[in-house]
């Protein structure tokens, strides 16, 4: 990966942006993109879209989800700690003895606190803790104290930043799913730098916001983009660590290639359009089946008006809605140039509908 690029990456990855407090991360995607995107919009939701030629009839969206899991304050006690729901889906075992950044009026370093184990009633050793039997400790001795820095609907984040590991695989707190942004943004780069793209073709890379509490973002910005097609892309589950069935879930491996979503919330004619694009540009990829919706943007998209054609595209992630996700570095790059392959070969004519083909 270029070093602009794994900079961007490490950047978007490491800036807080829980849902609905996306506006940090934000602001490292349009410095990113301004250089290279014929213009950038912010809308009012704070989805934030990069476009080159965003007058042409022929439009094509890439949606990758800026948003995050994290925490927020809902209370604050006499002894100055910090009660706090989840945002997005937690794993309640995971948050126990983790550090965290809150973004109060300043960052405030906090450690999260359960009583140990020592203390614990014999029943509760059995259950996992739920969140609410937890706090943040800032240090704090009143609520006072604690007040002069942190409000009621701040939040917080994981201590945890982009890390590379052996080989081509790293670990963040946030790869679920800022590596979208990075990816729709790079592959708007390619396609500026590199050409091929159709000129009265326009395309818009969209980091949408808060996709864990419902795919709100991609809601909003399909509607007012209204494109033809478009391409989701989001982390899928690798299968391959001890513990997981193929034969139960499918097949995905960390560093065989982004992913293809193939079944109903998918278009069929995108679909080849993007497999023959990986064949043709020798992507390794892989199929990812999905019987029906899934949970991500493209749903959203592909419900949008009186319908979008829409491709999902995955990278496979170990250890999903933790602060140590994994993946492939050339995954992720895979990921963008088949995005940019499949845009080049959008016309002003390419006709979306399903139907047999010779």
């Amino acid at each position: 990966m270029r070093p602009e690029s794994l900079d961007f990456l490490r950047a978007i990855v490491d800036t807080p942006s829980p849902s609905g407090y996306e506006e940090r991360a934000a602001e490292v995607f349009r410095q990113y993109t301004r250089p290279f995107a014929d213009s950038v919009v912010t809308d009012v939701h704070g989805n934030v879209w990069a476009a080159l030629h965003p007058e042409a009839e022929m439009r094509v969206m890439l949606a990758g989800h800026m948003d995050e899991i994290g925490f927020i304050i809902h209370h604050i006690d006499d002894k100055g700690l910090l009660y706090f729901s989840g945002i997005g889906g937690h794993d309640s075992t995971i948050p126990v003895g983790q550090r965290v950044w809150v973004h109060g009026k300043r960052r405030v370093p906090g450690v999260i606190g359960r009583k140990p184990i020592h203390l614990l009633e014999e029943e509760e050793r059995k259950r996992k803790p739920n969140l609410h039997d937890l706090w943040i400790d800032i240090g704090a001795t009143s609520r006072a104290e604690a007040e002069e820095l942190v409000s009621l609907g701040d939040v917080a984040t994981y201590q945890v930043e982009f890390q590379p590991l052996l080989g081509d695989r790293a670990t963040a707190r946030g790869f679920d799913n800022k590596m979208g942004s990075f990816i729709v943004a790079e592959a708007l780069r390619l396609l500026s730098e590199q050409g091929g793209l159709d000129p009265n073709v326009g395309v818009f890379a969209v980091a949408t916001v808060q996709e864990e509490i419902g795919l709100r973002g991609a809601r909003t910005s399909s509607f007012t983009i209204n494109a033809q097609s478009g391409l989701c892309v989001d982390v899928n589950h690798a299968i391959d660590y001890p513990g997981v069935s193929p034969s139960r879930y499918g097949k995905l491996d960390v560093g065989a290639g982004p992913s293809l979503t193939r079944g109903a919330n998918t278009n069929p004619i995108v679909f080849r359009m993007v497999q023959e694009a990986a064949q043709e540009e020798g992507i390794p990829y892989q199929v990812d089946v999905a019987p029906g919706g899934t949970g991500t943007d493209g749903n959203a998209m592909q419900l949008n008006r009186g319908g979008m054609a829409v491709g999902i595209l995955g990278v496979a992630l170990r250890y999903m809605h933790t602060p140590c996700e994994l993946l492939s570095l050339t995954d992720v790059e895979n990921c963008a140039k088949l995005m940019a392959a499949y845009c080049r070969r959008v016309r002003p004519d390419t006709d979306f509908t399903p139907r047999l083909l010779d």
